[in-house]
């Protein structure tokens, strides 16, 4: 098997370079986004108790009856855009923005970079991980 590798990436150098140029570039992306404004259920902890950090759950209704972290808002991702403004009062606190599993609030980070709020951040692993850690939540 080991030498049938050897031989596909020396019959095949172009697509094997290829190939490593894209996971070079694809693992450089994920490193630097996860990195640079995403927080730990531990750190979003830190946020809240030290500097009153607003929390903004982007589930759906469902989903935040069902559990949200204490004192969060409900803006629903499908809704960010026309209820942005509701946040203007809390522009100078960190921000510290909730989704299921960590993926989909990215998207409302970048909107809620470009309206010009500085301290925004999204929570790793989203509530799933908020619930793995063993994290209290708020039922409604």
């Amino acid at each position: 098997m080991i030498d049938q590798l050897f031989e596909f990436v020396q019959n095949h150098p172009l697509l094997v370079g290829a190939f490593l140029l894209v996971l070079t570039a694809w693992i450089a992306y994920e490193v630097r986004n996860s990195a640079s404004s995403g927080v730990s259920s531990s750190q979003a902890t830190q946020l809240i108790n030290r500097e009153d950090a607003v929390i903004v759950d982007t589930r759906e209704a469902g989903d935040f009856k069902a559990g949200h972290i204490a004192g969060a808002r409900h803006i629903p991702q499908s809704r960010i855009d026309e209820r942005i403004g509701e946040l203007e009062k809390v522009k100078d606190k960190p921000i510290v923005v909730v989704c299921k599993s960590g993926q989909a609030s990215g998207i409302t980070v970048a909107k809620l970079v470009k309206a010009g709020f500085s301290r925004v951040y999204k929570l790793k692993g989203g509530m799933m991980q908020w619930q793995a850690d063993g994290l209290p939540v708020v039922k409604k």
